[in-house]
């Protein structure tokens, strides 16, 4: 992208500020192009949890929603974690509170809960273990559990038992908004218009969406196991619009059509607020300890599973 000259003082201004404060800046892959310029890091949810667990930053900046910087201080509680703007949310995180699930799981005494990460601290901790959109197979898998409880996403839920047939997988009646909107008509459409394209589609999509699709992956999967490694030179991504800027700063000489809807949370966060939490402090995420040590501890159980 070509960015203004208010942009590159701001970037230059960030990039000083936070060799000073010892700052690592962890950013979603659907951010702000112009926040990947200040990105110490780029991933998804599964790639920015490891590394803010492994970091040894005494300040981290998360450019993300609410949620993933919440993640970051419950595997980092004597870290500082600090949110660019407090009012990115995640609708699909607002789905469900920690004494919804609490109720819930009466129904279903000694079935464990998988939760998708996509919620807050408080459902992390009426949860047994978390996934990603990356591992979240792999999660489910690995139970012995033949019924398994799946917060909050229904889509991803409905992916994993098409997945894991021998499993019944009982889903909360929660759905990310974007994805949930992204229906087969323009899969069909994209098909037609870009023949030679594959097209790559996020699991938070609807079945018959992800019925149409050529791969079935995370954000971080696009990059790293789809686009570097297929031999096609085109691809019609469905999942959030932002990603696409980062696949065309990772590769140049490719072309991607977009078939998506804009989550207008995750473009709060700005330059000028990043520079506001370098030099104030402010927005630091803070959890209660006994909420944090529950939650903690489905992280944890996740990011054993290798």
């Amino acid at each position: 992208m070509d960015l203004t000259s208010k942009q590159k003082t701001l970037i230059k201004q960030i990039n000083q500020l936070k060799k000073v404060k010892q700052a690592l800046i962890l950013c979603h892959n659907y951010q702000r192009p112009e926040i990947y310029e200040v990105a110490d890091f780029m991933g998804d949810s599964l790639a920015l949890s490891i590394k803010a667990k492994e970091t040894q930053a005494k300040i981290i900046i998360f450019c993300g929603v609410h949620f993933m910087a919440e993640s970051a201080k419950i595997l980092n509680p004597d870290k500082k974690v600090l949110l660019p703007n407090m009012d990115s949310g995640c609708a699909m995180s607002d789905m469900i509170e920690g004494f919804m699930l609490k109720i819930w799981k009466k129904d279903y005494p000694g079935v464990p809960v998988v939760c998708y990460v996509n919620t807050t601290a408080e459902v992390k901790a009426e949860s047994d273990i978390c996934c990603t959109s990356s591992n979240a197979v792999k999660i489910c898998a690995s139970l012995p559990s033949k019924k398994i409880l799946f917060v909050p996403d229904k889509n991803l839920a409905r992916y994993v038992q098409s997945r894991l047939p021998d499993k019944e997988i009982i889903a909360w009646n929660g759905y990310c908004p974007i994805h949930d909107k992204i229906d087969e008509n323009y899969i069909k459409k994209a098909r037609k218009l870009h023949p030679k394209a594959e097209i790559i589609v996020h699991p938070e999509c609807i079945t018959s969406v992800i019925d149409l699709a050529d791969h079935v992956c995370s954000t971080n999967e696009m990059i790293y196991e789809v686009a570097r490694n297929s031999q096609a030179t085109e691809f019609v991504i469905a999942t959030e619009c932002g990603m696409i800027n980062r696949l065309i700063k990772e590769f140049p000489n490719k072309k991607f059509y977009t078939v998506c809807n804009m989550c207008y949370d995750m473009k709060k966060n700005t330059l000028e607020g990043i520079i506001d939490c370098l030099e104030k402090g402010i927005n630091e995420i803070k959890i209660p300890e006994p909420i944090r040590k529950k939650a903690e501890k489905a992280l944890m159980r996740m990011l054993k599973i290798k």
